[in-house]
């Protein structure tokens, strides 16, 4: 095994082990101020990052290793397609060509296997999220203090980044149609007074004796 398909192999193990971190059970506490420990901490988002940049390699490897699969497979479909005498004399390199199918298979197993279980954190850690921010909003309901703190309040922030954007883009929208009222709303005010001047004036003149 290469060097970076070694580096797969260890990723693999790693999401492995963050996976059954996440899913064994904790008490409420715990698991609330290790999820505010990990939404703010910002080593972890550094790492975040620097996995996502990751994965798009590991994304590439798989697709290269997909290909030699391909590839492999036609030689193969060729090499039976020969038979007679000159699929024994070709003994050997059957059996090499066999044994890089098994090589890109494996690798491709290795990168499909990582990225679907990245897929499947990444899943996970917001189930969890969306999962603590109920509790707590069911703890404010019950009337537990212990809900009102200030982890909460974080880990409700780091939970609802997403709807604070599209809150923001509504807004943002808001003050456009706010604005073009307005200059509706001025157009017909400017027209309202002008016909109101023309109206006086027509009032205004005085009517000539028949």
């Amino acid at each position: 095994m290469t060097l970076y398909y070694s580096l797969v192999f260890v990723l693999l193990m790693v999401e492995m082990t963050i996976f059954c971190a996440l899913i064994v059970p904790l008490p409420y506490t715990m698991k609330r101020k290790l999820f505010t420990f990990i939404s703010e901490n910002p080593l972890v988002a550094k790492f975040q990052y620097g996995m996502k940049i990751t994965f798009i390699f590991i994304l590439i490897l798989f697709i290269d290793s997909v290909n030699r699969v391909y590839r492999v497979q036609a030689e193969l479909s060729m090499a039976k397609n020969q038979g007679g005498a000159a699929a024994a004399a070709a003994g050997s390199e059957r059996m090499e060509v066999q044994a890089r199918k098994f090589y890109s298979q494996r690798n491709m197993y290795l990168c499909g296997f990582t990225l679907f279980l990245s897929l499947i954190l990444n899943r996970t850690y917001s189930l969890i999220l969306d999962t603590l921010r109920l509790e707590e909003k069911i703890k404010k309901y019950e009337g537990d203090p212990k809900a009102q703190g200030k982890d909460s309040a974080k880990l409700s922030q780091a939970g609802e980044a997403g709807e604070i954007g599209k809150l923001k883009n509504q807004l943002a929208q808001k003050d456009r149609d706010l604005a073009t009222l307005k200059k509706q709303s001025e157009g017909l005010s400017r027209e309202y007074n002008t016909l109101g001047d023309q109206v006086s004036g027509q009032d205004s003149t005085p009517k000539k004796d028949r």
